[in-house]
């Protein structure tokens, strides 16, 4: 083949790639209106159940029980394996009347209950003992620092409201208080409301006004849960390698570097998973080690927070500010638990400590990994419901 054959044939092969990744980025703008679209519906639905904003918040005023919203969040995300369907769930709740105050738990339940996926992919490396013991406290740091995390803001929360203070100061400061109205400005509406509307008109064929917006957040959940599976595969395709570059260069560069590859990563795949499931292999197999990878699953939750602030954009009109109320709650909790717990010293190693201890005991009989697996993420939150009931 001549040189220039070759070249001709390099330049066909670059256009077709060219072309390929056009197609990819074209589709995945598509899952992100669907997500818009999904998250609207959601709050739509909400309301057309429980008869707008007002019965909303009457209907949630016994739901007092912080424990219990955390517990929801917590089992909801890991059944679902996505803390990013979950929030965005959260976030067309509160725009349909849910209050930012039991929504709280909820994020920070799914914070924990997001964990579960790198805990599994531990598990393929139980065949070796050295192996499995590094990629199961490479896991596990992961759980420990979001329980650390909840059972030290969560109860400052409680008694202070400094987070959903700032974030609501925040929210209105970008969307618009009572005040002013900032609807007019925000082009997301006009570009869902043809597809909302669709979907309402066909619940309001239903016979019944509350099946009719039980059916919306039906459509919703699973448009939701939809979009962010395929936004994840789609991201995976064209955002992984790159990914890995900014994380292998930056690794052992320390702490901060670490935080920010990690939150930078997330952002690119859309998924605080992804970022913490291709950290587990390469601390199993003796690249990185656990203390180096920590950071990264700090950075891991605060990139997670994207896609409830993204979702948030969908909502407009009064609901808008809570919706990036809570929005903003996720990600001002993800920012304070890694400055407080990573930047106070005797706090940053528990997470650490705690790992290293439960792979100690897994290493000795497997059946301790299994126990935790099922106790912290499915048996201890199905049993505070049923008690809370």
């Amino acid at each position: 083949m001549s040189e220039a054959t070759s070249k001709a044939s390099a330049k066909a092969d670059y256009k077709l790639t060219s072309k390929h990744y056009g197609r990819i980025w074209m589709r995945v703008l598509l899952w992100i209106y669907a997500l818009l679209v999904a998250v609207s519906v959601v709050g739509s639905g909400f309301k057309m159940a429980v008869g707008g904003a007002e019965a909303a918040a009457e209907l949630f005023s016994f739901a007092n029980n912080t424990v219990l919203a955390l517990i929801a969040g917590t089992l909801a995300t890991a059944l679902v394996q996505s803390s990013s369907t979950v929030t965005s769930v959260i976030v067309g709740l509160v725009a349909g009347g849910l209050p930012v105050e039991m929504a709280i738990p909820m994020i920070m339940g799914a914070n924990i209950g997001t964990t579960i996926t790198n805990t599994l992919v531990s598990l393929g490396h139980i065949g070796c003992d050295k192996s499995f013991k590094r990629a199961f406290a490479a896991s596990t740091v992961h759980d420990f620092f979001n329980y650390l995390a909840v059972l030290i803001i969560l109860p400052l929360e409680l008694m202070t409201g400094f987070l959903s203070g700032l974030s609501q100061h925040v929210a209105a400061s970008l969307v618009g208080g009572s005040s002013v109205d900032m609807g007019s400005l925000n082009f997301i509406k006009p570009l869902t409301a043809p597809a909302v509307n669709i979907i309402k008109g066909f619940a309001g064929l239903l016979p019944d006004t509350t099946l009719g917006g039980l059916a919306m957040i039906a459509i919703g959940i699973f448009l939701i849960f939809s979009s962010v599976v395929r936004l994840g595969k789609l991201l995976k395709k064209v955002m992984v390698g790159r990914a890995k570059d900014v994380l292998h260069k930056s690794i052992g560069r320390g702490p901060i570097s670490g935080i920010a590859s990690g939150t930078i990563m997330t952002v690119m795949v859309q998924s605080s998973s992804t970022t913490t499931s291709l950290m587990v292999p390469l601390v199993g197999s003796g690249v990185f080690s656990v203390r180096q990878m920590y950071p990264v699953t700090l950075g891991a939750n605060i990139g997670t927070t994207i896609t409830a602030l993204l979702s948030a954009t969908a909502i407009v009109g009064a609901e808008a500010v809570q919706a990036m109320t809570i929005a903003l709650v996720h990600l001002f909790f993800n920012l304070f638990a890694v400055v407080l717990i990573f930047g106070v010293k005797w706090l940053r190693e528990i997470p650490l400590y705690a790992a290293e201890r439960l792979s100690d005991l897994a290493i000795r009989n497997r059946a301790y990994a299994f126990l935790y697996l099922l106790l912290a993420f499915f048996v201890i939150p199905g049993l505070g419901i049923f008690i809370a009931q």
